[in-house]
């Protein structure tokens, strides 16, 4: 298929519809085009900006606490809308709503789950900066309602996020590789523009919240420090560092140019295992940058293999460029072997003798 002509319906059917597997996919590529057109509608009321009202703060939380932006509930109500009624799915979960949402009695029920975060980095909405959509899809196993999602990421058919820049792109697996489209505004198509997009495995940009380095794990913050280190340290190169408040902008930029992606475990708040929630952010996320030829760990473990345990789970997410990911789960192994000592100071480098090993 040649980038710049080859629309997302005839990827879809040449990848889905028309090549036998070991299990049909009938209905999914019917199922993504769903999805596209959702992100369409999105990106539309986006672009209208401050001009249609939905900017601020909708008076109310979810179900983690968060508050909700206007543009939280309408991006919801827009997935709901383009994906309820095509007898495709049979469950719906997102960030939005504390339970599965059931297909309504109108609509027949399908063979697929679709999980989702409308809006990933709403908290940019109202100084015009990058916002995203992320989704992840899974076949019916079985088991209904909430048992049906509390699968690990592995078994997903089909992964993607949409990001809302300059041109609104959607980022795609469908278990052959990692694919980007770009929104072709004219004609209301999505074009394929990065086919078989490949994460450089080393890399010298990593991105992570600074302002929580206090909190942060041993590894984490010896990784961080020789990347501050740069030249004159034991890397002998200087690294870049990012942080955009977006889970898609900052794989989306992984996934064009490599780097690192961090939001690791912290002791912030002691009974979060981690930030990102699992089925919507976490899973999808990582089997894009797995299917590009990256990496992405929870620290200690492949994010694809862990198995949720509930709807809106956190999860550690450090994920990106190969080489750096491995390094990094490589320094989590040495320090819960005591085989490492957290950095302290210049003077004794990552092994001090004189302060004690943190709780």
């Amino acid at each position: 298929m040649q980038d710049g002509r080859t629309t997302l319906s005839k990827f879809l059917i040449d990848t889905l519809d028309r090549k036998p597997g070991p299990q049909s996919q009938i209905g999914l590529s019917a199922l993504l085009i769903d999805v596209a057109a959702s992100i369409k509608t999105i990106s539309a009321a986006l672009t209208k900006g401050a001009l249609a009202g939905n900017y601020g703060s909708a008076q109310s939380v979810n179900a983690h606490g968060d508050e909700q932006k206007k543009l939280d509930l309408a991006t919801n109500d827009i997935f709901l809308q383009h994906c309820e009624w095509d007898g495709l799915l049979a469950g719906m979960v997102s960030e939005e709503m504390e339970g599965v949402y059931e297909i309504p009695e109108a609509y027949p029920r399908g063979e697929y789950l679709l999980a989702f975060d409308p809006l990933d980095g709403s908290s940019n909405i109202d100084i015009n900066g990058v916002v995203g959509s992320i989704f992840s899809v899974l076949r019916v196993n079985g088991e209904s309602g909430e048992a049906g999602f509390l699968r690990p990421g592995r078994e997903q058919v089909a992964a993607g996020y949409a990001i809302y820049g300059p041109s609104t792109m959607l980022v795609l697996s469908v278990g052959n590789g990692t694919h980007g489209f770009t929104l072709e505004r004219d004609v209301g198509n999505f074009v394929l523009t990065h086919s078989d997009i490949r994460i450089p495995e080393d890399s010298c940009e990593f991105a992570i919240n600074a302002s929580n380095e206090r909190f942060w794990e041993p590894p984490v913050r010896r990784y961080v420090q020789e990347c501050k280190d740069g030249r004159s340290g034991c890397r002998e190169r200087d690294f870049n560092m990012r942080w955009i408040a977006s889970m898609v902008a900052e794989v989306h930029r992984i996934l064009m140019r490599g780097g690192v992606f961090m939001y690791p475990r912290d002791f912030k708040t002691p009974a979060m295992q981690g930030r990102l929630r699992m089925l919507y952010e976490a899973s999808p996320m990582s089997f894009l940058v797995e299917q590009a030829g990256g990496m992405s760990i929870t620290g200690r473990e492949r994010i694809l293999d862990v198995k949720p345990r509930a709807l809106h789970e956190r999860v550690p997410v450090i994920l990106g460029s190969k080489n750096e990911v491995a390094r990094i789960g490589r320094y989590h192994g040495e320090y819960d072997r005591g085989e490492d000592k957290p950095y302290t100071s210049p003077l004794f480098n990552e092994r001090s003798l004189f302060l004690p090993d943190p709780v």
